[in-house]
């Protein structure tokens, strides 16, 4: 009864100018996604890709770095595990993808 009412005012918007405006003002979003895509994800997949080639040329004798950083032989190759002598007489069996490095032939001297 005393209050009176307020109403937002708004200046007319011109007839093309609204697409623009929302172009606008979605760019800077769209900049940090292609930013985001060539600075994080590309690399991430290129480096999985580089692994699961890695993984997948694993042969008998090779010299691997296992997860745990054990370094090994593999003795046996499966389809989703491998065997790796970590010291003579010894071995030990993980999965193909907790192979994380595969070793220049001779680096390991004790086996």
């Amino acid at each position: 009864m005393f209050i009176s009412s307020a109403f937002a005012q708004t200046a007319p918007a011109a007839a093309g100018g609204d697409a623009q405006t929302s172009l606008m003002s979605m760019l800077p979003l769209l900049l940090m996604f292609v930013v985001l895509y060539f600075v994080m994800i590309r690399p991430q997949m290129k480096k999985a890709k580089e692994h699961k080639a890695m993984v997948d040329a694993l042969a008998k004798g090779d010299e691997v770095v296992i997860g745990g950083g054990m370094l090994g032989r593999i003795t046996k190759v499966g389809d989703s595990y491998v065997a790796v002598e970590v010291a003579p007489d010894t071995e030990v069996q993980v999965q193909r993808m907790s192979v994380v490095q595969v070793l220049p032939k001779g680096t390991i001297k004790v086996l």
